[in-house]
């Protein structure tokens, strides 16, 4: 993926979504909860997706914009498994008829519950829902957190991928964020998960972080590549240090620029995708026989709040405080502060503090989105049969602002669709954009930069 420069590097630095939904979390607000019940009840999904979330972190990563509670008071992960089962008791009633063909911990660090807690929220999760037999079951873990004995028990349980988060090998990067990481103990952790039998492991990056070069971003990709991971996340940095307090921490003179941000990016694309790797979406990186370069390859990748994904067909439930479902044209959240979370669920039985039903034209424009976001192209037939609508007619201002977009080669326009070339992949946000009719100027402060 060449790097965007020049002209059009500072004409499309805009802030914008991610899109892994669409409309994204902005636009919820007030929910009558019994909604939530009728829509499981009408859901033609044949499967569906959990999400956990564990908030608890021991340590405060200054680049860090998840949901999370630093403390090393281990006692609070007790009192947090108590609600998160009576949880998941209370939601899996609605879903007695679905098997459960996905479950992901998130956080946070969801490797901040001990064995034992793992061993009794999993029994509990097998006892409320019908977890098949070949679910992918995933977690993310921090490494410095992460003992090499906890990867059997950890496999023993179900578990069969692990996310692990890197963001950087480099020493000084790890330091300017508060993440020193033990090289040796990653490569350690990769070699355990596969000699007991993950059939994944995946390791997140991060570009864009104080200090960081083409040439120092290039060396971690290097150690990536000794390790070969099945999947990668390379993930822009999002600097918002007035929404994320740790940020303010971070020195923004050793930021990279957005040129040096391109560069770096284009540089680990060009490493990983010459040894074999192909570029998922925006972010993302696989090996050819991984099930999301299947996916993409089938036309049928998805992307939802866990970013891509292969259980498209799925709904997702998410479980815990601060957790997001998707559940048949409804996009609802729980309670972001824990506090309100416990009141909640002390106070109804369920912690949805907000919600959102799609509309048609929310479902029309979130397909759109989706096919470019994942696979860089749309057919206009494809859309046109779905939803029965003429795209010319319908996107008729859309399509004239993408004219400029042609002109600048980020994509190629036809009158049977759209593809993206590879200049224009780099930018792919600013162009799902164009779709987005809840994004107007006043409100793009809410995003981080899309370079």
């Amino acid at each position: 993926m060449p790097a965007v420069k020049g002209q059009l590097l500072d004409k499309y630095n805009l802030s914008g979504p991610r899109y892994t939904s669409y409309p994204t979390a902005l636009q919820l607000g007030e929910f009558e909860p019994a909604l939530l019940v009728q829509k499981c009840h009408d859901s033609e999904a044949g499967a569906l997706s959990l999400y956990l979330h564990v908030p608890f972190c021991h340590s405060l990563c200054y680049y860090c914009g998840c949901n999370k509670i630093i403390t090393r008071q281990t006692h609070k992960a007790e009192a947090y498994l108590g609600y998160l089962m009576r949880e998941i008791s209370e939601r899996s009633q609605m879903f007695t008829a679905k098997a459960v063909t996905q479950i992901h911990f998130g956080g946070g660090t969801p490797t901040y519950l001990s064995d034992e807690q793992f061993t009794r929220l999993m029994a509990h999760i097998r006892q409320a829902f019908r977890v098949k037999d070949d679910a992918e079951i995933s977690v993310e873990i921090d490494p410095r957190q992460m003992a090499l004995h906890r990867v059997p028990h950890l496999y023993q349980l179900g578990f069969n991928r692990l996310s692990i988060g890197v963001q950087d090998f480099n020493q000084q990067v790890q330091q300017a964020v508060n993440r020193v990481q033990d090289e040796s103990h990653i490569y350690a952790l990769v070699k355990r998960a596969r000699e007991v039998g993950f059939a994944s492991v995946s390791l997140d990056l991060i570009y864009g972080l104080p200090h960081q070069t083409p040439q120092s971003f290039a060396e971690t990709v290097d150690k990536v590549l000794q390790i070969r991971p099945d999947r990668l996340s390379v993930f822009n940095y999002a600097h918002m240090p007035d929404k994320f307090a740790a940020q303010r921490r971070i020195d923004e003179n050793a930021l990279p620029d957005s040129a040096a941000r391109t560069a770096i990016f284009a540089k680990a694309s060009a490493m990983l995708c010459a040894q074999g790797y192909l570029c998922i979406g925006m972010d993302h990186f696989a090996l050819q026989d991984d099930e999301l370069a299947k996916a993409q390859r089938d036309g049928c990748l998805h992307r939802n709040f866990q970013g891509y994904t292969t259980q498209g067909e799925c709904d997702l439930l998410g479980l815990g405080v601060s957790a997001i479902s998707q559940i048949n044209g409804l996009i609802v959240q729980n309670e972001k502060d824990l506090k309100s979370y416990y009141r909640a669920m002390d106070n109804a039985g369920q912690a949805t503090a907000k919600g959102y039903v799609l509309s048609d034209d929310d479902k029309l424009r979130a397909e759109v989105i989706k096919q470019l976001i994942c696979h860089f192209r749309l057919s206009f037939a494809s859309i046109e049969q779905t939803f029965n609508i003429r795209f010319d007619q319908y996107f008729n201002p859309e399509l004239q602002r993408l004219k400029q977009m042609v002109t600048d080669g980020l994509l190629v326009m036809s009158d049977k669709g759209i593809k993206v070339t590879e200049t224009g992949r780099g930018l792919i946000r600013a162009i799902c954009m164009q779709f987005d009719r809840y994004l107007p100027l006043s409100r793009q402060q809410a995003f981080s930069r899309i370079i």
